[in-house]
């Protein structure tokens, strides 16, 4: 009776397991080697539960190494590809394969919006956007730990920059608005600054508001969940006022 209750049990475990597993060879090309990474990987600080010493096991670790992984790969893989451009453009060029909105992008089209285990209504709307992001940076994280980083810089350029998430997209598609503005400025002879206030308004979850102002005067305003945001919300409505 106690065997055939373990064996069930072991079984139905077993299930997720290749669930997973298969999922991962299918993204990386490999099967893990330490499954236990890809599912920390893929949980959720909202339904992480404590273990003996009182510590949440979730993927924030995960997130915190995988962030640093990518940007590193990235930053090489573009300083070799371009080996005539300057600092400024590279640096623009990863922070928009690596922002929060390319990596939740990626992480749908690889199917992690299908394997994070997270419980949406432990935290707000706004914050839900960053939840497959979030995952991305962890996977990565995983790939790392469980295959080493030689393994990790070919699978993010090989499976996710190549066929995902195109370079040479990235270069034409410029959506720093901040930067398209203060570029603008600079060379009308205009000074550009950027004032950030609480959104006092907001009713339900803390909001920013972002006045652009030129050479002292308030052009446009902006809102968003966070500082960054609501820039990038008052700089588009100037560049589109401005800018023809």
């Amino acid at each position: 009776m106690l065997f055939e209750l373990l064996k069930r049990l072991l079984g139905q475990q077993s299930e997720q397991d290749k669930k997973l597993s298969a999922a991962v060879k299918t993204i990386t090309g490999s099967r893990p080697s330490n499954l236990g990474v890809y599912k920390l990987a893929m949980t959720h600080t909202s339904v992480a539960e404590e273990n003996d010493l009182g510590f949440k096991e979730s993927n924030e670790r995960l997130e915190y190494l995988g962030d640093a992984i990518l940007g590193a790969v990235v930053a090489d893989h573009l300083f070799k590809k371009y080996p005539y451009q300057n600092e400024g453009f590279l640096t623009e060029v990863r922070s928009r394969l690596v922002s929060r909105e390319a990596l939740n992008l990626l992480a749908r089209k690889i199917g992690l919006d299908q394997l994070i285990d997270y419980e949406a209504n432990k935290r707000g709307h706004h914050n839900n956007k960053s939840v497959y992001g979030d995952a991305m940076e962890a996977f990565v994280g995983a790939v790392y730990l469980d295959k080493g980083y030689d393994f990790c810089r070919k699978f993010i350029i090989v499976k996710l920059l190549a066929l995902h998430a195109s370079v040479e997209d990235a270069v034409q598609n410029n959506s720093n608005y901040k930067s398209i503005l203060i570029e603008w400025a600079q060379k009308n002879g205009k000074m550009a600054r950027f004032e950030a206030h609480e959104d006092s308004n907001s009713k339900q979850e803390r909001q920013f508001k972002v006045n652009v102002l030129l050479d002292g005067q308030v052009v446009s305003t902006g809102h968003g969940f966070t500082k960054k945001k609501a820039e990038q919300d008052a700089a588009r409505r100037a560049s589109e006022a401005l800018i023809s």
